[in-house]
């Protein structure tokens, strides 16, 4: 599946080359069909160029009811815009009730079909075939992705039309349903961007962009899918927790079929009225959420100018961009941290090579005053959070020269160290997080700025203890590893806040969903893009690999990193360009950009990067 297009991860759109027939190249609806009898099944098509352009082939005069399942099936895996081909293969009722954008089924392999001996005879005029298969995912209406399990079983009924006499599908489910590798083939995930409700930037103030995967069919003008998929407003999961700064209604303006940047990287947007009386600041946030969506597709456009009602109402560049929402994937650390073989807290520069030195991080945690397991870094570098040794404590201190620890802000009664306190995380708004695994009373803490009294964070539905914590930088979403029955989970949350006593405000994290359901062991995880995250784990049987995964549970093209082995931390940034380290048995590793891991001279617990 798409790999999440931040920064060095983005790739440019490919350019299609059209094949006017069927040939080597062709892949749907150029297969040999049977003239009758049983279907043996849809075989998905291999991982092809994305430059190919795959066309569907329409039916042919006296196909019988098998090959025109066939035919109808491979015309779903082609680039036709609107299946028009595929909707060739069906009665005009059923090809005017059928929504294909309803939802895409995602199979491990391409549909098999299995004819009906009830549903009639070819020699009759009906027929049906059920179609079967073993579900991975669901990308529904709102083109959001969900993995999914489990059979697939769905009817096609097929009648013969008595002027023509030529088999068609009158009964069809709703939706498209393709195997695994046309659905890579034909998607590709992508980012749109909203605003975090509730949080803002705690170093600028500004509010906090918030990116919602989706995927979009990769060669059929996704970008004009991509600015009305942004106008419908965010998916169900995370619109309790962000806006959007469109006014209700907006959409394009009628007329407007595709949208392409000019020669100067700029790509100009035609809006209906409803978007005609905003107001400057407000149609800079507009600009600057497709400007981020625009860019997770398109790197190269660096500017967007807006219409409606007859006049430009404004333009936002790339530069001026950052002057209107922050990003985290735009946030670039200064140093890489980890904890030394003396438990104090190093540093190394963000431009790290292959003879990097670290340096002892000024204040407690790097002179020797508190030892400590964990460490977390705030995202302004200016303050960190540790863990005492024996799990039960947690400090906050500057990292300044000189800099005072006072006392813990948080204690543990957790009776043995793997029951008591997590590694921290600190969010973007500067507020600190952390599990308690006190079996007598586990809990999933905030301290607001890093301090105060702890906020009890509800987690509804949470089945098992928390082993890990991290909060995304937008604020609004945070990752858990999770223990139940010896299997250790990553579940992403939805965190909600909401005005509560006092000071305090009531914090949830709401609708987990799984982001590694293949996985058994998840063992180490981190941020590694606006939407993606690196995790360390293995799935049943086998053995620790390293590997991206999207927040909503799909697996980028280069989802597979080198592997490794006996991995304790793994370190990465929201900033693509920032380099990617881990720590195991043989100390601290470092990724370079296309090849395998490097041993660093530094011994190391554990690695991360601010947050």
């Amino acid at each position: 599946m798409a790999a999440d297009r931040e920064g060095g991860a983005r790739r440019t759109p490919a350019r299609a080359v059209a094949y006017a027939a069927c040939g080597a190249v062709l892949l749907a609806g150029c297969a040999s069909m049977p003239d009758s009898g049983d279907l043996r099944g849809v075989e998905s098509t291999p991982r092809q160029d994305t430059q190919v352009r795959v066309f569907a082939m329409p039916p042919r005069d006296d196909a019988p009811p098998s090959e025109i399942v066939q035919g109808f099936l491979e015309a779903l895996t082609s680039d036709d815009p609107s299946y028009s081909t595929a909707r060739q293969y069906l009665t005009t009722r059923a090809a005017q009730n059928w929504e294909p954008e309803r939802s895409t089924t995602v199979l491990a392999d391409g549909p098999g079909t299995e004819a009906d001996r009830s549903g009639g005879r070819e020699e009759s005029d009906d027929y049906s075939f059920t179609l079967t298969g073993t579900k991975v995912a669901a990308v529904d209406a709102q083109q959001s992705y969900a993995p999914a399990s489990g059979g697939y079983h769905q009817t096609v009924h097929l009648t013969r039309d008595k002027k023509t006499e030529q088999w068609r599908i009158d009964a069809l489910p709703q939706g498209v349903v393709m195997g695994k590798s046309d659905f890579q083939r034909n998607f590709m995930s992508v980012n749109k961007y909203y605003f975090a409700s509730h949080t803002t930037s705690a170093t600028s103030g500004q509010p906090m962009a918030v990116a919602d995967p989706v995927y979009v069919r990769e060669r059929v003008d996704a970008m004009t899918q991509m600015v009305r998929s942004l106008l419908n407003g965010p998916t169900s999961w995370l619109r309790p927790v962000v806006r959007s700064s469109f006014p209700t209604g907006t959409a394009l303006k009628k007329g407007t079929t595709a949208l392409t940047p000019d020669d100067q990287n700029k790509l100009t947007v035609p809006l209906n009225d409803k978007a005609a009386r905003i107001g400057q600041s407000k149609c800079d946030e507009m600009a600057a959420q497709l400007l981020f969506t625009l860019q997770s597709l398109n790197p190269t456009v660096d500017e967007i100018a807006l219409r409606a009602g007859g006049r430009q109402l404004c333009s936002l560049s790339e530069e001026k961009a950052a002057a209107v929402a922050a990003r985290g994937s735009e946030t670039h650390p200064d140093y890489l941290y980890f904890i030394d073989g003396h438990h104090q807290l190093v540093r190394m520069a963000g431009s790290v090579g292959g003879n990097a030195k670290a340096d002892p991080v000024p204040g407690a945690f790097g002179d020797g005053t508190k030892p400590v397991r964990s460490v977390a870094v705030a995202r302004d570098e200016h303050s960190a959070a540790g863990v005492s040794l024996d799990g039960k404590a947690l400090y906050v201190a500057s990292t300044v020269p000189s800099g005072s620890l006072g006392e813990p802000v948080l204690t543990s009664a957790g009776k043995t160290e793997d029951d008591r306190l997590t590694t921290p995380t600190w969010d973007a708004q500067g507020d600190l997080w952390v599990a308690d695994r006190n079996t007598a009373d586990p809990r999933l803490l905030l301290l607001q700025k890093g301090g105060g009294q702890p906020v009890e964070v509800l987690t509804p539905r949470l089945d098992g203890r928390i082993n890990a914590v991290r909060v995304a930088a937008d604020g609004v979403r945070i990752a858990l590893v999770v223990d139940k029955d010896d299997k250790q989970s990553l579940l992403i949350g939805r965190i909600e806040r909401s005005a509560g006593s006092g000071d305090q405000p009531a914090v949830s994290v709401q609708e987990l969903r799984s982001a590694t359901p293949e996985l058994e062991q998840v063992t180490a995880v981190s941020w590694a893009g606006d939407s993606r995250l690196v995790v360390v784990g293995q799935e049943s049987g086998g053995v620790e690999q390293v590997q991206y995964v999207q927040c909503d549970g799909s697996i980028p093209e280069s989802g597979t990193l080198p592997g490794l082995t006996e991995v304790t931390s793994i370190a990465a940034s929201e900033d693509s360009e920032a380099p990617l380290f881990a720590t195991s048995k043989e100390g601290l590793l470092w990724l370079p950009g296309g090849s395998g891991w490097r041993t660093l001279k530094e011994t190391a617990s554990a690695a991360f990067y601010p947050g």
